[in-house]
């Protein structure tokens, strides 16, 4: 009878075991509880990450940023976790291999926050918060050394905490609009990244990590949510020729302003054209330019270039985030890649590294323009980083507060589509 008893116990345990490590459906495991296959550990610390009993472990003489090998948009994101005192890790997501993913991407907390080593915190400091941005709602944490549930729903724009079944964090991306805080924070905007365990040399055992990925393909020209299409991909309403430049328009009359733009919108229509939902420029004629003034906004542009090709995307009617061919040593005697502040001459005007496609291939920007600031990534990767841009117009003023989003020539053809703008709000004061 007491054998009976004990293998039914054995049996119970295993079946729970197998139970646990099956993923729910439509989720796949990303830990196999014996190897690190499928993961890249960066920046390790003592022993980095080891694993004991189908459970993974930063140990507290270890750690680094343990990484998945993938990149993921969308998804839900779950795992367990036990925390020991003290304990500090993170949950890097949308993160970039290299740098600080609390920055360059987004770190949600994973913490033990009543350990009277880490003093007062802030409340964007505490477990389950979006570190340093979005303060989550405490309570579901369990005590130390008890096995927690945490699922991170990363859908778009929204990112979603669940404890313990209790919703810590609903945040809203988009809503975030302080200065400084987009400029430490560009990680933020990315759309892709890599999931990852941010150790700190301090103690945590991780367990059951799944993951379901979410739709992230929309149709061509048509908007992410919160942004609108500047480009409906039928015909040029909403864009306009361009007059000049920002100081001599604004010395025209009204009058004589708009006897300049008719011809400049003649001028414009017959070099720029719609293509199959591409806009398309034959390499003559001038810039095209947006109808509508921004002052700070995110915005997406696609485009492609041929060999040799040179072009740029004005901010606010001033040049330039810059397009070029790579391997053009005329232009381009650096083989310097695209995103650059081209004009810059006081701060930098060159990309922090190469991220552009092969020539014919599309490409993506996300340029972040808030006061006098902008980022830029470049297929994903972050290639200017809180910089100034300079008023070229006028280099003892700061750049316009607002102007005109400008797709620049330089006689070659050119492709863009899928142009989307989201207009950042100023903070309420």
């Amino acid at each position: 009878m007491r054998a009976l008893t004990y293998l039914s116990l054995v049996l119970v345990l295993i079946s729970s075991r197998l139970f646990a490590a099956t993923p729910e459906q439509g989720f796949t495991s990303l830990f196999d509880g014996e190897s690190l296959k499928g993961w890249t550990l960066i920046g390790k610390n003592g022993q980095g990450y080891v694993i004991k009993d189908g459970v993974l472990i930063c140990p507290k003489d270890g750690g680094g940023n343990l990484f998945t090998e993938r990149q993921y948009t969308n998804f839900i994101f779950r795992f367990e976790f036990k925390l020991d005192d003290g304990s500090n890790n993170g949950l890097g997501i949308r993160a970039p291999l290299e740098g600080d993913a609390a920055y360059l991407g987004m770190e949600i907390q994973i913490l033990d926050d009543t350990a009277t080593k880490w003093g007062k915190l802030r409340d964007v400091q505490y477990h389950g918060g979006i570190y340093d941005v979005f303060p989550p709602k405490r309570g579901a944490l369990k005590k130390i050394g008890e096995w927690n549930e945490e699922e991170v729903i990363a859908d778009g724009r929204r990112i979603k905490v669940i404890l313990n079944g209790q919703v810590i964090v609903d945040a809203d991306i988009n809503s975030v609009n302080d200065p400084v805080t987009i400029a430490k924070h560009p990680g933020l905007f990315r759309a892709a990244g890599h999931i990852g365990f941010l150790g700190h040399n301090e103690y945590v055992e991780f367990r059951n990590l799944r993951i379901k990925e979410l739709p992230s393909e929309t149709a061509e020209n048509t908007p992410p949510q919160g942004f609108t299409a500047l480009f409906n991909g039928k015909d040029l309403t909403g864009w306009k020729g361009l007059v000049a430049d920002p100081l001599k328009r604004a010395k025209m009359s009204m009058e004589e302003l708009a006897r300049e733009q008719a011809k400049a919108d003649e001028r414009m229509r017959a070099h720029w054209k719609v293509e199959n939902g591409t806009l398309v420029f034959d390499g003559k004629g001038d810039s095209l330019c947006s109808a509508k003034d921004f002052a700070d906004f995110e915005l997406l542009v696609d485009w492609k270039i041929k060999e040799k090709g040179d072009s740029g995307i004005y901010l606010r009617g001033s040049p330039q985030v810059q397009i070029w061919d790579r391997n053009d040593e005329k232009p381009n005697p650096k083989r310097l890649g695209s995103g650059g502040l081209y004009n810059n001459q006081k701060n930098p005007s060159g990309p922090l590294l190469n991220a552009d496609n092969p020539i014919g291939e599309w490409n993506r920007f996300r340029i972040i323009m808030v006061g006098e600031k902008v980022h830029v990534f470049l297929n994903e990767q972050l290639v200017v980083n809180n910089t100034t841009l300079e008023n070229y117009w006028d280099r003892n003023q700061p750049i316009f507060p607002f102007g005109q989003i400008e797709l620049q020539n330089h006689g070659n053809t050119l492709w863009f589509k899928n142009i989307y703008i989201r207009e950042i709000q100023p903070p309420a004061r």
